[in-house]
């Protein structure tokens, strides 16, 4: 039975909630592991937005999960407090899964413990592991922009609805992510940029409540609950998810780095929540072939400011050290890391923010690729995948290491992006191959998918999901 029958037979074993307390934006799987998980909800006062927030609402909930899906051997997370301190979110990791199996879950919720009720059952798969043969595949986005698609572009700090979405479907929010939900993915990544504290209107959100609300009004569009209800996440977050565009932890303009490091922790299952030490750098094998490395490009920078040369980093020392360690330990056919920014690009040439600029961060990211080069990773299925350009690419660095950029999310957001040998670029003289590049700015997602043949696509789709390029890469790289 295909997933989305088996979502909308399981949808209507949950009830609903009374009107004192609701969980407008659903919930959420992070983390997934072979044998681990994390599980998010949200309290609410609320069905949906009221005055541009979901009010969140005290009260207390746990989780129930089970292979089965008459819930016969359940087991559940310990009662929860949802409280004003921590955005009356509901959050637990659990543990002791099966690899390679779906589980079923949902949230028992209510004012206090007597009056807890079930809400709709949702679903996510754990990683198969090393030991896996089983087809995996998922998706990757970027710059989730929210104010530009329902509101488009602003001008003088107003938005003119230049460039907003039109569709009659606008109000359940990105039509990619209707794309998605139709190739079932086993999960999406968000790689930062998913929400824009800096809106440039009035909406700039510099301190708690506005930032926490930028997250709301993004998760509860019903194509996300939708979507999360039967698909688990990874988040990474970005400079308009962490401060401002092009930010790092310098200074005193809010919102301040400590804060973004808060909020995105507590917004999104990325992190358990009973270990405050745990770290957003991360790798998981999904099975035999794949493995994926997701990476912290923001809590550890040097100041974009400095000088490029041998002491400025953007992952810093530590994060640089696992990141070989764990590349050079693996034997999975593929392996793929996803970058918040690129390594490749090219990019536009005044920028100082990422491994690709040459007054940014350029030369430990040269670096990083001749170690690559030397281990002789990149004849062994290693590739990268970026997010924060805003427009699709398949490039090919002069080194010989491939990079997919997964573009924007929606066309409100995309634009048009820089060629090879472009003056305005980080590649002036053209030294970077590209295998794809829109030809017209237009938002989407990548898809990647691990087959049994040991195969592994790389797929971009436009925001309407039509494929737009394919390649197939195989075990002899």
């Amino acid at each position: 039975m295909k997933l989305t029958n088996l979502f909308i037979i399981l949808l209507v074993v949950g009830s609903n909630a009374s009107a004192a307390v609701y969980h407008a934006q659903g919930e959420m799987t992070g983390e997934v592991s072979e044998t681990s998980a994390i599980l998010q909800s949200r309290l609410t006062a609320s069905k949906g937005l009221v005055n541009g927030d979901v009010p969140g609402a005290k009260g207390v909930g746990r989780f129930e999960y089970s292979e089965n899906a008459d819930f016969g051997d359940w087991k559940a997370t310990k009662l929860l407090d949802a409280g004003a301190e921590n955005d009356y979110i509901l959050k637990a990791r659990i543990a002791g899964l099966k690899p390679g199996a779906r589980y079923l879950y949902r949230l028992q919720f209510g004012e206090n413990a007597d009056s807890l009720r079930a809400g709709p059952v949702r679903s996510f798969r754990t990683l198969q592991g090393r030991g896996g043969d089983d087809e995996v595949s998922f998706v990757v986005v970027t710059g989730m922009n929210y104010p530009a698609f329902h509101f488009g572009r602003p001008k003088n700090g107003v938005r003119t609805g230049d460039g907003a979405y039109q569709g009659p479907d606008k109000h359940l929010g990105y039509p990619a992510l209707a794309a998605m939900m139709k190739l079932e993915p086993d999960f999406l990544i968000g790689t930062g940029d998913n929400v824009y504290y800096d809106s440039h209107d009035k909406e700039d959100a510099t301190d708690i409540t506005g930032m926490r609300r930028k997250w709301h009004e993004q998760f509860v569009q019903p194509r996300f609950a939708e979507l999360f209800s039967r698909t688990a996440t990874y988040w990474e977050k970005d400079d308009h998810d962490h401060r401002y565009n092009d930010c790092d932890c310098e200074g005193t303009r809010p919102p301040t780095s400590d804060l973004g490091i808060r909020i995105f922790r507590e917004q999104v299952p990325v992190v358990d929540p009973l270990d405050p030490d745990a770290k957003t750098y991360r790798t998981f094998r999904l099975n035999r072939n794949l493995q994926i490395w997701l990476v912290e490009g923001r809590d550890y920078r040097s100041p974009n400011k400095m000088e490029d040369g041998p002491d400025k980093t953007l992952w810093g020392a530590e994060q640089i050290r696992w990141l070989k360690q764990t590349l050079s330990a693996s034997d999975a056919t593929y392996k793929i890391l996803i970058s918040p920014t690129p390594l490749v690009g090219p990019d536009d040439a005044y920028k100082i923010d990422n491994h690709t600029n040459h007054k940014g961060f350029r030369q430990e990211g040269r670096k990083f690729f001749a170690w690559i080069k030397e281990q002789k990773l990149d004849q062994k299925g290693f590739y990268v995948i970026c997010g924060d350009r805003h427009w699709q690419y398949h490039s090919i660095d002069p080194t010989g290491i491939e990079e997919f950029s997964s573009g924007a999310i929606c066309d409100a957001n995309s634009r048009g992006g820089r060629r090879p040998g472009d003056p305005r670029s980080t590649d002036p003289k053209g030294e970077i191959k590209q295998l794809h590049r829109q030809k017209e700015a237009s938002g989407g997602f990548l898809r990647v998918v691990a087959l049994k043949t040991g195969d592994a696509r790389f797929e971009f789709y436009d925001e309407k999901g039509e494929l737009l390029y394919r390649t197939i890469k195989t075990r002899a790289h």
